[in-house]
């Protein structure tokens, strides 16, 4: 894995926008697997969301959604 420490912050803002969009976008794909596999191997929805760092209510607002097998 890369150390994001070494990520180069662009200066130019339409840039730096667009890399704000694509951490995004990745960063709920990265989310949304990571629920998935938690709730395949069982995790309650409190465990997720305190591995997550948000409320139960918080995390099931919003990953509800999200099924062990993939279905939407």
């Amino acid at each position: 894995m890369t150390d994001l420490r070494d990520i180069v912050i662009p200066t130019d803002p339409a840039e730096g926008l667009a890399a704000v969009v694509a951490l995004r976008r990745l960063a709920d794909s990265v989310e949304r697997e990571a629920v998935r596999a938690a709730l395949r191997q069982g995790w309650s929805w409190s465990r997720i969301a305190q591995a997550l760092g948000i409320t139960k209510q918080a995390a099931h607002k919003r990953l509800s959604d999200v099924t062990a097998d993939g279905s939407r």
